[in-house]
């Protein structure tokens, strides 16, 4: 039994130490693992650190320059495409309707060709001056750093109304393009059928260079005296119709009266033609109002909503007064009155509600016919086709109604610090301001022009009718 535990110690002395061994043997190795573990993330903590560093210390990349969206373009070209067509054939057929057949196809002449003459005067100077930066008479007017649209490219862009959205520059100097070319061709309604065309075309170039682009730039560039105060002009309401109604007003009293001004009849020979041409008119606005906003957004819908409705208000309004005080309605006082209410509601288009469109066409639509009619004969002027009647007073209605009907409290969009009482005085101003700046250089334009080359043809010739006198040509042969 001894021998036994003798033998059994002695195995466990050879035993021990191998045990021993083996428990030694472990704890190194688990050791080591922990200490490799260690190191490893002691050798990579450093090299996140480094990688994650220079990434904090990193300046933040450059924003990206805007991009043109394809859609705001497409719009931007088809408001230019249907503004051509508002003047030419627009307003052309429209005026060519309202005078004589012996004058037809000197009207339409008179305004194709000024659409013509305008298009490169604006590319040569026009943009430059209404849009550029004119240093210490930015005021005023812009400078000649574009002149001949110099540095401008396919990939130049220009701003619309929303932080970070831009159009191609090429579209917005063609968008307006038009504007200036349909301004000028305006004034020839008051003039009509007794106007050499030699003098109209030098009047439209001394008129466009000294009164509609400074307008332009007063109101619509930054920087200029009616921008940088306020003034709301959204699509043209100063820049476009009171201009030009003024210049009509001054040129129909400088080139005088028809022979057989209110004694003659001188019914129009097409009213069919003008219903054409005020139809397209009103097609083409929309292009004029919508397209004004730049871009195609909730904003474009505003005024393109308001196109429809101020002049359906107003041709109901021009006919039902009418119909009241002659006892019937006629179709060119529905089309003159839609007119009306599109020229009213053009500098408001995208800042009033339409329930204020409404208000505004139909205000225009009575106050316009008055004009026609009341004023005109308490006057004594013979503007034609009643230019200053319609675009004069419908545009200074709806200037000063723009600072009315932008309230958000009558469902308008409302603009930053709004005051009802201030916004029309400012208002006010821009009219104020258009009406004696667009009078002056009308009435020395004229002037110059009368005492140069002479304004009216010889009374044979305006007898014989100007479409022969002036172009050897007849609208009608049969």
């Amino acid at each position: 039994m001894k021998k036994l535990f003798a033998s059994l110690g002695l195995m466990l002395a050879l035993l021990s130490p191998g045990l021993t061994m083996a428990q030694d043997a472990t704890a190194p190795v688990e050791e080591a693992a922990v200490v490799e573990t260690m190191d490893a993330v002691a050798v990579e903590a450093p090299v996140v650190a480094e990688e994650a560093a220079p990434a904090e210390a990193a300046p933040a990349e450059e924003t990206a320059a805007p991009v043109p969206d394809k859609g705001d373009t497409t719009w931007m070209m088809v408001s230019t495409i249907i503004v051509i067509m508002m003047t030419i054939p627009g307003l052309a057929l429209f005026y060519g309707g309202l005078v004589r057949a012996k004058n037809m196809l000197s009207v339409l002449t008179q305004v194709m060709a000024i659409f013509c003459l305008i298009s490169i005067l604006w590319v040569v100077y026009g943009y430059s001056l209404a849009f550029g930066d004119g240093g210490g008479l930015n005021w005023m007017i812009g400078d000649l750093s574009k002149m001949f649209l110099a540095g401008i490219t396919a990939d130049s862009t220009a701003a619309t109304f929303t932080d970070g959205v831009v159009i191609p520059e090429y579209i917005f100097v063609a968008f307006q393009l038009t504007f200036a070319a349909i301004t000028v061709a305006l004034i020839t309604g008051a003039l009509a059928e007794r106007v050499k065309f030699s003098a109209l075309l030098v009047f439209g170039v001394l008129w466009f260079t000294f009164s509609y682009l400074p307008i332009t730039h007063m109101v619509w560039a930054t920087g200029g005296y009616l921008f940088e105060a306020g003034d709301l002009d959204f699509a043209g309401g100063t820049v476009v119709h009171i201009n030009s109604g003024i210049a009509a007003l001054v040129g129909a009293l400088v080139l005088g009266k028809r022979i057989g001004y209110g004694r003659d009849a001188m019914p129009p020979h097409s009213l069919p033609m003008t219903l054409i041409g005020a139809s397209l008119l009103w097609v083409g606005w929309f292009g004029f109002n919508a397209g004004s906003n730049l871009e195609a957004n909730g904003g474009t819908t505003l005024a393109f909503i308001n196109t429809i409705m101020a002049p359906a208000a107003a041709g109901l309004a021009w006919m039902f007064t009418e119909w009241m005080l002659r006892g019937k309605p006629s179709m060119l006082g529905v089309a003159s009155g839609a007119v009306a209410g599109l020229v009213a509601v053009t500098p408001a288009a995208g800042l009033v509600g339409p329930m204020g469109a409404i208000v505004l066409g139909a205000i225009a639509g009575v106050v316009c016919l008055w004009g026609v009619t009341g004023l005109k004969k308490a006057l004594g002027y013979d503007d034609s086709l009643d230019v200053f009647g319609i675009h004069g007073i419908g545009g200074i209605i709806g200037a000063i109604g723009t600072g009315i009907f932008v309230s958000p409290a009558l469902g308008g969009v409302g603009v930053d610090d709004y005051a009802m009482v201030g916004q029309v005085i400012i208002q006010a101003k821009g009219v104020l301001i258009t009406i004696l700046w667009s009078g002056v250089v009308s009435f020395v334009a004229f002037k110059l022009i009368d005492m140069t080359m002479g304004l009216r043809v010889s009374e044979e010739q305006e007898r014989e009718g100007l479409d022969t006198a002036s172009h050897g040509e007849r609208a009608y042969n049969a």
